[in-house]
């Protein structure tokens, strides 16, 4: 084999490699999506069943994170990539890592739905979060077909989407707040909407994260904290 033809196959392996845990990312991100929209909708059809599978799922979330970032450990040591290729890595593990808490949220929200489910009935707090998860879940879906195609552009445009989440994340403060001053028998209820909504605003500053992640991959700027 000369040594170019050793050189094109090494540049092969790795383009394959870090094919591979880009592969393996998108996979995760679809599974923690698919736990957002089952804990929300828990809430909303107060089924336990279905957010005892959003618990249970994120065991395989939690693993799917270490094997990423030891796919990503294995592939600096061995190809010491630079460039692009070493920002595509870098933001691999960051992004592993916000997907991980998107899970850790999305179990938090299972648990307080079966809360709410065993108390039975409705109280004001629903709509709001059926209105900001709705918001989440599709700014989250954004963030990673912004990554599937590595578009800073529409990653830039999901940021902005955070803005009106926050916003509505107050909102639903100051409603839920006056809803247990209104029916102070109401508060045990009212406290389990309000972790609700406050996961639902933290899951939104993780897809934020994901978003300028992925304007550092591709345009090679950092944008946290602008």
């Amino acid at each position: 084999m000369t040594k170019m033809s050793f050189e094109n196959h090494i540049m092969k392996q790795f383009d394959e490699e870090l094919e591979e845990i880009r592969t393996r990312l998108m996979e995760m991100g679809g599974k923690v999506e698919q736990q957002l929209q089952n804990a929300v909708l828990a809430i909303g059809q107060a089924d336990s069943k279905l957010a005892e599978e959003v618990i249970v799922e994120e065991r395989h979330v939690d693993a799917m994170e270490v094997d990423i970032d030891e796919a990503c450990i294995l592939i600096i040591a061995r190809r010491q990539p630079a460039a692009s290729d070493l920002r595509l890595v870098m933001m691999v593990t960051k992004a592993v890592n916000d997907l991980e808490r998107i899970g850790d949220e999305a179990k938090k929200i299972a648990n307080h739905a079966i809360l709410l489910s065993e108390g039975g009935g409705s109280i004001k707090g629903y709509p709001e979060i059926r209105h900001i998860g709705t918001s989440v879940i599709k700014m989250l879906a954004n963030a990673l077909d912004a990554f599937a195609r590595f578009d800073a552009e529409a990653a830039i445009r999901t940021i902005e989407e955070d803005k009106q989440i926050d916003l509505d994340y107050k909102t639903a403060l100051r409603e839920v707040v006056t809803y247990m001053m209104e029916d102070p028998r109401s508060i045990s209820r009212a406290i389990n909407i309000l972790w609700v909504v406050r996961s639902l605003e933290r899951i939104g500053d993780h897809a934020k994260n994901l978003c300028e992640q992925i304007v550092f991959v591709v345009k090679g700027k950092d944008i946290r904290h602008q």
